[in-house]
């Protein structure tokens, strides 16, 4: 709308004109100028006509006052114009951030058509690289105007890059003020229900030759509000975002890496410690996942309301099980004190948290999460550092790696809070103090692994360090001697081949039953493993048998433990006595248990040693306070070539299978497996 006044001085001379440019906000979007250049050109011609206008002398200031007063109106229609948010010639994004006018709608109240009919002084220019009003109930309206100055068609597109909005509407309008597109987005929807299938929230916007668009969106989330709003040209965003692609994929496959190594750890230990690290980096990835709109759109698309839920239930996972392995790793469970119980309470208070976010509502808890979650990282880092200052070699790991975590926790949390401004370190500060993290602590977690063997080596050393320090002492008080000489050449000779045979015996207790001399089960696993690669080369049997005392747990009732134990050490002897040839062997598998494995052997073969076997421990004469206690073992058997290389764990399966049959057939008597592959039940 353009209007023009007219100023005469006290004559009524000579006029003065001006013009003065309004343009109305919405609906009349397509009046005036349509775009910021042209604007400003407009405005140039206007001062210089103003300017250039004669003025009559007049002895009073009427015209001159006049001018100014206009000149006033129009540099403040010009202030108050929006920007256009163009993509030039060249350039492939521009953030629409600082070109966004923003109203607040508390109720949710207002409709389009009401924003449409709203003066333009009810909107609030953002004038910032962000936008970001932390945690609040009401709901956010944007608007901005996007251009296209060239000739030819603009495929674009808009990308709001904050995946956990719950709602998000989306209006289009051509410049007469008529809608073109509506859209409905937000984490609220299914995935497939998008427009573009993509992690983020992506709007495609075409616009022909000179042609210009207004955008109004409409935001609502229990999440902090954030509204990263950049505009792309199609083809360069999908460019730029696989290379995201390829760093997103290489931090996440390299910490599912991680967790299935820390897996295989817990299993081969199994310390709880290593099972509490596995659950930590699981919730990790699952908070992080979520946060990064990932776990949406490949883990659950169609599960909107667990997609709500999982960034609580992962968080306060991920503090519950990092408490714990804290717990363990530093000791805290083998000690007693002010520190101990602190620990015992926030885990406590952790457990709680965790069943919170279940069904709690999420902007409460999340608060509280990050808070606590902020306190409870401060304490296991304090925890951390003292361990370190008591001398703790893996707690220095421990605490640096807490370090950088409670770092990028406490950025990211500030960031939500609206404390810190968003960009790209803010964004992903956790993600950066993740991958520290956990490359700290994995090294902290083989350091813990290798101590009892550092224990041992430092003991070693010491005694060879003693004995080092002895011979220097022979030798200096005996140094024109050489039979001393000889003599302490032979006491160190006889102290290394103590030491040998020391070493020795460690190897020996190591792959020992200590109960019944047998071998333990560590030393079936590596022999079952040997036995079967040696006989699957060569082609040859395998047989494996397993072996349960009937009604042992009664039998430790009636008697007592002591007699239980000398019942596995005659059952032992039994066993031994009964082997056919060294390449035989017998392992104690576990309580009472004992497993039999006899290479070269075919399925008759075994079943006829396993008779004998049973027969003889039936046989046996135990006797408990004079009187002879009957003892009856119950025996599966199976025989076979084995089918791969590492099938001796198969094979004890299939045996314990027929143990179980034995037992369930009445006991006291042997089950043998068919040697035939179909018919084996793994």
């Amino acid at each position: 709308m353009i209007v023009c006044a007219s100023l005469t001085d006290q004559g009524g001379h000579i006029p003065l004109v001006a013009a003065i440019r309004y343009r109305a906000v919405l609906p009349s979007v397509g009046e005036g100028l349509s775009s910021r250049h042209q604007v400003a050109k407009f405005d140039e011609y206007l001062i210089r006509q103003a300017m250039s206008a004669p003025m009559i002398k007049s002895n009073r200031p009427t015209a001159f006052l006049g001018m100014l007063f206009v000149l006033f109106l129009l540099f403040s229609w010009t202030m108050q114009a929006r920007a256009d948010v163009v993509l030039a010639e060249g350039q492939v994004s521009a953030s629409i951030t600082t070109e966004l006018a923003f109203f607040r709608d508390d109720n949710g109240s207002q409709a389009l058509a009401d924003m449409l009919s709203r003066p333009a002084t009810d909107w609030k220019q953002n004038g910032s690289q962000t936008f970001s009003h932390g945690y609040s109930n009401a709901h956010w309206w944007l608007r901005f105007d996007v251009s296209n100055p060239q000739k030819t068609p603009a495929h674009l597109l808009l990308e709001l890059s904050y995946p956990v909005l719950d709602d998000i509407e989306v209006w289009i309008l051509a410049p007469d003020g008529t809608l073109e597109s509506h859209y409905r987005l937000g984490d609220k929807q299914p995935f497939s229900a998008r427009l573009v299938q993509h992690r983020f929230f992506l709007i495609p916007l075409e616009l022909a030759g000179d042609a210009r668009r207004t955008v109004m969106l409409r935001l609502h989330s229990t999440s902090s509000m954030q509204a990263p709003l950049t505009l792309w040209k199609e083809r360069a965003y999908y460019e730029q975002d696989q290379h995201v692609l390829l760093a997103e994929g290489l931090f996440f496959g390299g910490i599912g890496l991680l967790v299935i190594y820390s897996f295989f750890v817990f299993i081969a230990l199994r310390e709880r410690m290593y099972f509490y690290y596995v659950v930590f980096v699981l919730s990790l990835l699952a908070f992080l996942g979520a946060l990064k709109g990932f776990a949406f759109q490949f883990a659950w698309p169609q599960a909107t309301e667990w997609n709500d839920r999982v960034l609580m239930v992962s968080l306060s996972a991920m503090l519950l099980s990092g408490g714990l392995f804290t717990y363990r790793f530093l000791g805290l469970n083998a000690q007693s004190g002010r520190l101990q119980r602190i620990a015992s309470f926030l885990i406590m208070l952790l457990t709680v948290f965790v069943v919170l976010s279940l069904f709690m509502g999420y902007g409460t808890l999340i608060q509280l999460l990050v808070v606590f979650g902020a306190v409870s990282c401060l304490f296991m880092l304090i925890v951390g550092a003292w361990r370190w200052h008591q001398g703790d070699h893996a707690a220095r790991f421990y605490t640096l790696a807490w370090g950088f975590m409670l770092l990028g926790g406490v950025i990211l949390a500030l960031n939500k809070f609206q404390l810190l401004p968003q960009n790209f370190f803010t964004e992903n500060a956790m993600q950066i103090g993740v991958a520290i993290e956990v490359f700290l602590l994995s090294i902290a977690i083989v350091d813990r692994i290798n101590e009892n063997r550092r224990l041992q080596i430092s003991a070693h050393k010491e005694i060879l360090a003693g004995e080092r320090r002895t011979r220097e002492a022979q030798f200096n008080a005996l140094v024109a001697e050489r039979e001393a000489n000889e003599l302490l050449e032979q006491r160190v000779s006889e102290r290394t081949e103590e030491l040998r045979e020391a070493n020795q015996k460690l190897e020996e207790l190591s792959i020992s039953d200590q109960l019944t001399g047998l071998r333990n089960r560590r030393y079936l696993d590596r022999l079952l493993i040997k036995e079967s690669h040696r006989c699957h080369r060569y082609q040859h049997s395998l047989a494996v048998l397993m072996l349960d005392i009937d009604h042992f747990k009664r039998f430790n009732d009636s008697f007592g433990h002591d007699v239980g134990d000398e019942c596995l050490r005659h059952v032992a002897a039994v066993l031994t006595k009964e082997m056919r040839t060294p390449i035989d062997h017998v392992a104690r598998y576990g309580g009472e248990e004992f497993c039999v494995v006899m290479p070269e052997t075919d399925l008759e073969g075994a079943r006829i040693v396993a008779e004998r076997i049973r027969k003889a421990i039936e046989d046996m004469d135990f006797k408990v306070d004079g009187r002879r206690v009957p003892v009856t073992a119950s025996i599966g058997v199976v025989a076979m070539v084995p089918l791969e290389m590492d099938y001796g764990r198969e094979l004890l399966k299939i045996a314990d299978n027929r143990l179980y049959e034995a037992k369930a057939a009445g006991r006291n008597c042997v089950i043998a497996a068919s040697t035939k592959p179909h018919e084996f039940d793994v």
